[in-house]
């Protein structure tokens, strides 16, 4: 949806450039160069697209719920790793970008879903996204929103990043994970408290094309995503009149459960074994939380998280 969005926003500033209307184009990249750091500095929400009658109908159409098991205290900063990926990440989305439930649930708090920076250098789609509350998922841009010294404010991360959505598979459970440490060491140098979500449904929303690690499709995408920055899964589903095949998701329930934060206490300088010692802290506390909730979103008694 966002590669639709975005091609027709840079197709719309091709016509200005090669049309009667170049003055606005040229216009628009002074704007651009003198906005350009705005992603990385809270971007540049707006209540009025947030509240969009059509995200209700997004959020209803398959459905989307948030969960909350825990209070957030307002008067700290948190860092939101979101589990898995899938192909849409409707759930991260429909969440933390669109509606009050977020608000609702977790008064006090601001969240801020962080995204890969190239979708930012993108003419007039950037500001589409930054007013539905997306900022960069730079190292800057993560320092900004946990900075905030009166608390209040939600780092949402997509821990995954774009390779993890070369697993979205129906039925799949497999996180990449291990390798991906960033996240833990803003969290200790800014001490904000780590919650761990994990969205229920996230990868039954599309059936991709059968990529085991190993085949040549594999190795391809991951190259690709190596030199392009994000992956490119061959996916499908159903059609607008019928449902054996086209791009529009399948409807499913998606619920994305927010777990219990895990306190973090201030560390500017955080050695190699402590954070360590926090990552396995919470790959632990997920876990617990997808053990804790899976029998109540249709998953097997047998099944639990892989993470590689």
């Amino acid at each position: 949806f966002l590669s639709l969005v975005a091609e027709f926003c840079c197709g719309f500033f091709v016509i200005l450039i090669l049309g009667n209307f170049w003055f606005l184009a040229v216009l628009y990249l002074l704007w651009l160069y003198l906005d350009w750091e705005t992603p990385c500095a809270g971007g540049r929400r707006s209540q009025w697209v947030r509240g969009w009658t059509v995200w209700k109908y997004f959020r209803e159409y398959f459905p989307i719920h948030l969960i909350k098991t825990s209070d957030l205290n307002p008067n700290h900063n948190y860092l939101l790793g979101f589990h898995p990926h899938g192909v849409l990440v409707a759930g991260a989305f429909g969440n933390f970008c669109t509606g009050a439930s977020f608000k609702n649930l977790f008064p006090g708090l601001t969240p801020y879903l962080h995204i890969m920076p190239i979708w930012f250098g993108c003419p007039f789609f950037r500001e589409y996204i930054m007013s539905a509350g997306m900022v960069s998922a730079s190292k800057e841009s993560v320092s900004y929103v946990l900075s905030n010294k009166g608390g209040g404010h939600a780092s949402v991360i997509v821990i995954g990043g774009a390779e993890e959505s070369l697993n979205a598979h129906p039925g799949s459970l497999t996180l990449n994970i291990l390798q991906r440490k960033g996240f833990i060491k803003m969290a200790l140098k800014h001490g904000a408290h780590l919650v761990p979500v994990f969205s229920f449904g996230e990868n039954e929303l599309f059936k991709q094309v059968a990529n085991p690690k190993g085949s040549w499709l594999r190795n391809v995408q991951e190259k690709l995503q190596k030199i392009m920055g994000f992956a490119l899964p061959l996916f499908h589903a159903r059609g607008v009149f019928q449902y054996s095949f086209g791009l529009i998701p399948y409807r499913q329930p998606i619920h994305t459960v927010v777990g219990s934060p895990i306190p973090v206490k201030q560390n500017l300088n955080p050695t190699t074994e402590e954070i360590d010692q926090l990552h396995a802290l919470y790959l632990q506390n997920l876990s617990k939380l997808f053990e804790e909730h899976k029998r109540n979103y249709g998953i097997p008694e047998h099944k639990s998280l892989i993470f590689e």
